[in-house]
């Protein structure tokens, strides 16, 4: 079953889920539960719909009483083990149970369990994938989940966001090899998108078409299972060297070799087989990617194998860490004018220059990038950003408007617009218009940055200051 967005159901749908926001927003829970519900039976893939209906979900169970929340966990237990009979057979009606058990309590793993596992089964990605970012929430080091959602975000195209995920799983659990070799894996499954590149465009990016046969195909899988030592890393560099000398219009043997001086850590040899590779004529924006990435891994690798004795350790960090910020911000420039359609590159760009203070340069990117509907809202929310630190205020509150009213779904995304917003209310000395919108975000998460302080503040003046028309005692 395939995922839906807004642009991809039909107007009716359309009509109806902007119905549903609309409740949302003015806080009729059960009304928009009641829409939303109705809608995901005739469109179940609807991805938008379903992100509103779980916003209105725990906004339900943040006013329900503690008596009514009981009741609805009790009644849970049938629910759960009709879901997962339903789930063997009927995934769809698995689904519908796991959003009827997450009415009763948004926050169960188990209801999230059950609608991830169903998701799964119907090729739903990213429905499962959010869900299972609920579960993590909770669990932020579970391996098992955290590796799910490292699979899932492959394979919505999100690989680097996955091998980002395997990294940080591999600081938390440094002994744990299976997680090295899975991150190996994918960093050589991201390498590999790039390799092939006359048969890839030819027959639709499988990479096994790519290879000779079959055999061959089982015979690197393999390879890339196992942690390999210095030695065997030279047999393969030889083997796919003798390839490219076979094959020289073939740079997949380029690409592979690249990859395995990287693990060689002999980067500058592993920078020349990439550049080969442009050199013959592949204008790739991931090759540049996996330049980019070898660059960083060698300045990491300098950083990291620094004499804790020597005397002059601090200053030679200071020195390469600050290459390295110089060095990432002129590669994105560069790739930047190579790939000026690039949209996401030139957020990327934005986004470097507002770490590096550059606010003016920042607000010419992002308003660039902002025509772009994926990039779209991230570049007004940082726009309103830059704005704010230009000192801006009323140009910063209209961004930040203008993207709350394009936001449909109450994620975090949305919390931080309506955190900022109500910032920047703050500064204008508008106090009643900045309290509502960090009342907005205290009704659904109290522990979101300090919004429950600004609350409680505001109320306790409130009640020193006398409710107004209160007669004194």
């Amino acid at each position: 079953m395939a995922e839906k967005t807004i642009s991809e159901v039909s107007p009716t749908a359309c009509g109806q889920f902007r119905k549903g926001s609309a409740a949302l927003e003015k806080a009729n829970w059960d009304y928009a539960i009641e829409i939303l519900k109705e809608l995901l039976r005739q469109e179940p893939g609807f991805f938008d719909a379903r992100m509103a209906l779980h916003a209105a979900q725990i906004k339900k169970g943040q006013s329900a009483g503690l008596f009514k929340k009981a009741l609805g966990v009790a009644g849970n237990t049938q629910l759960i083990a009709r879901g997962q009979l339903a789930l063997r057979n009927n995934p769809v009606e698995a689904l519908r149970i796991a959003e009827e058990i997450l009415e009763h309590d948004p926050s169960t793993h188990l209801g999230h369990r059950l609608l991830a596992d169903a998701a799964m089964a119907l090729n739903m990605p990213r429905t499962a994938i959010a869900s299972l970012e609920a579960m993590r929430k909770a669990h932020p080091d579970d391996k098992k989940i955290c590796l799910q959602i490292a699979a899932l975000l492959e394979k919505v195209n999100e690989a680097h966001q996955a091998e980002a995920m395997l990294k940080q799983l591999c600081r938390i659990y440094p002994d744990d090899q299976k997680l090295y070799e899975e991150l190996k894996n994918i960093s050589a499954r991201i390498t590999m998108q790039v390799g092939g590149y006359n048969e890839m465009t030819q027959e639709e990016g499988a990479y096994r078409t790519v290879l000779r046969n079959e055999a061959e195909t089982v015979a690197l899988e393999q390879e890339s299972l196992h942690h390999k030592p210095v030695d065997t890393l030279d047999m393969m560099i030889d083997k796919s060297y003798t390839k490219l000398t076979e094959e020289p219009d073939n740079l997949r043997h380029a690409i592979e070799i690249a990859r395995l001086y990287v693990q060689k850590k002999e980067f500058d040899r592993a920078l020349e087989y990439y550049r080969y590779a442009l050199e013959k004529g592949i204008a790739d924006a991931h090759i540049d990617r996996a330049i980019y990435d070898t660059q960083i891994a060698k300045l990491n690798h300098a950083i990291s194998s620094l004499d804790s004795a020597s005397p002059d350790r601090a200053a030679e960090m200071e020195r390469l860490n600050a290459e390295r910020a110089t060095f990432i911000l002129d590669d994105c420039k560069r790739r930047m004018e190579k790939y000026p359609t690039d949209m996401t590159i030139r957020h990327e760009l934005g986004q470097l220059y507002f770490k590096a203070g550059q606010f003016a340069e920042a607000i010419h990117e992002f308003q660039r990038a902002q025509t772009n509907p994926g990039t779209r809202l991230t570049a007004m929310y940082f726009l309103g950003q830059c704005f704010a630190h230009r000192g801006m205020h009323d140009i910063a509150i209209r961004t930040f408007r203008n993207a709350i009213r394009e936001k449909l779904v109450f994620d975090e995304e949305k919390k931080d617009l309506h955190y900022f917003l109500g910032c920047e209310l703050e500064k204008t000395n508008k106090e009643e218009e900045a309290i509502e919108q960090f009342k907005y975000i205290y009704e659904l998460e109290i522990g979101y940055r300090d919004v429950s302080a600004k609350v409680d503040a505001y109320y306790a003046k409130i009640d020193a200051q006398g409710a107004p028309g209160t007669p004194p005692p």
